[in-house]
C-alpha cells in the first residue's frame, strides 16, 4: 500500500474506533427520533398523561413547549416531561 493509502485506512479505522465507544452505555452517536404523541407531566406530586400534536426545544435552554390535541399549550423544565412515541 502506498502511504496516503495506509494514511486514509488508519484514519477510517480510528473514526470507527471512536464511534464504537460512543455507543457505550444508553446513548446514541445520532438522535433519530423527533415525532411524539404522548407525554407524562409531572407537576407536583401528580403525573398527567396527555396526547400532543407538536412539540419544541429551545437551543441553550431546558425548557420544553407542546400543544395537546385539546389545543392547550404547555411551557415546562424537560426534567417535568417524558415524550413518547408509540
Amino acid at each position: 500500500m502506498k502511504k496516503i493509502e495506509k494514511l486514509v485506512v488508519g484514519f477510517i479505522v480510528c473514526c470507527l474506533a471512536i464511534i464504537s465507544l460512543t455507543g457505550c452505555g444508553n446513548r446514541q452517536m445520532f438522535d433519530t427520533t423527533w415525532n411524539f404523541n404522548r407525554v407524562y407531566l409531572i407537576v407536583g406530586d401528580e403525573t398527567f398523561e396527555l396526547e400532543i400534536d407538536s412539540w419544541r426545544d429551545f437551543d441553550g435552554s431546558d425548557m420544553i413547549q407542546f400543544r395537546t390535541t385539546d389545543g392547550r399549550t404547555y411551557l415546562t423544565h424537560s426534567t417535568n416531561i417524558i415524550l413518547i412515541q408509540d
